[in-house]
């Protein structure tokens, strides 16, 4: 059995350490992809991960499969594909110091999963499903996906969505906002941050929240807002919870996912329905995630970036 098991892009994510006279950056690669980042921090506190994902039979994606399974994560249901090449994603810094990203996928090994190579057994073992929207950007990743969540949900299990925009990758930005309402739609656990509310609805994080809420109807939700910490809501409750203070920001490639990952952990934890998690469970569940994220973004990478439990716990 899995407490979680996600579909989605397990890729390289090469980050900006410097940038010479003209501007070309050097770049250090760290091994990511949203999905597998959120698996990572669940496998890191020590809850049953498995992941559903393509990488190219390249240097890379060797690489990314030794990492998936160092971070405890279960690869069986991760195809090595020698016919395309492991996505490869380049963060860089603009002018105010805000990320950009560039990625070599055209196409990349995750976007290339079809229907009929699903592990299906993997769902069924599992508790929790988790997706995001890169695997709903083209063809035939989209329909896997699309199989893949309607399988889960059929079954019973509890269904995790993260929108994680990157419109670089989106042909229509419509589309994008077609994928990612139906997510929402599908989703009983949503962690969404305030761009992708702004994107999708025009409003700010509280207001987005509700909005979000009433109209889709999940379990809970979370709406991140970097350093300005999260808003949170159930049917029992409404709240906000602060970020870390006084840390150094490195890199904050993952720190989202790992929010995610790290919230998932202590939803199971509880053992409870999350529509029924009080207020101050929600509000511990909140601030471990919110704590957990921050002190990954200390840390270059999105999966080698997951603090210990001993390290988020004596923060807390």
């Amino acid at each position: 059995m899995y407490e979680v098991v996600a579909l989605g892009e397990a890729l390289i994510d090469f980050t900006m350490v410097s940038a010479d006279a003209q501007g070309y950056p050097t770049m250090a690669a760290h091994p990511g992809g949203a999905p597998a980042n959120f698996l990572a921090a669940l496998s890191k506190f020590g809850s049953s991960t498995a992941l559903i994902s393509k990488v190219g039979d390249d240097s890379f994606g060797r690489l990314l499969m030794e990492t998936i399974e160092e971070a405890g994560i279960d690869g069986r249901g991760v195809i090595v594909d020698g016919e395309v090449f492991t996505t490869l994603a380049f963060v860089t810094l603009d002018s105010n110091g805000e990320r950009e990203f560039a990625f070599a996928r055209k196409p990349g090994a995750d976007t290339c999963i079809r229907e009929e190579e699903l592990d299906l057994e993997l769902i069924d073992q599992a508790k929790v499903f988790h997706f995001g929207t890169l695997s709903l950007t083209d063809e035939p990743a989209r329909s896997a996906t699309v199989k893949a969540v309607e399988y889960a949900k059929a079954k019973g299990k509890l269904i995790s969505f993260d929108p994680n925009l990157r419109e670089p990758l989106w042909r229509d930005l419509e589309k994008a906002k077609e994928q990612m309402l139906w997510g929402l739609k599908m989703a009983d656990v949503i962690k969404i941050s305030d761009d992708e509310v702004k994107f999708l609805f025009g409003l700010e994080p509280e207001e987005g929240c509700k909005h979000i809420f009433k109209a889709f109807s999940p379990k809970l939700l979370f709406v991140t807002c970097g350093g300005d910490g999260c808003w949170y809501i159930n049917a029992k409750a409404m709240g906000h919870a602060e970020s870390l203070k006084g840390i150094h920001i490195l890199d904050k490639t993952g720190a989202g996912d790992i929010f995610g990952g790290s919230a998932m952990y202590k939803i199971l934890q509880r053992g409870k329905d999350p529509a029924q998690l009080t207020e101050q469970e929600l509000a511990e569940t909140a601030r471990f995630a919110s704590v957990a994220a921050g002190l990954s973004a200390t840390k270059a990478g999105g999966i080698s970036s997951v603090p210990g439990l001993e390290e988020v716990e004596a923060l807390l």
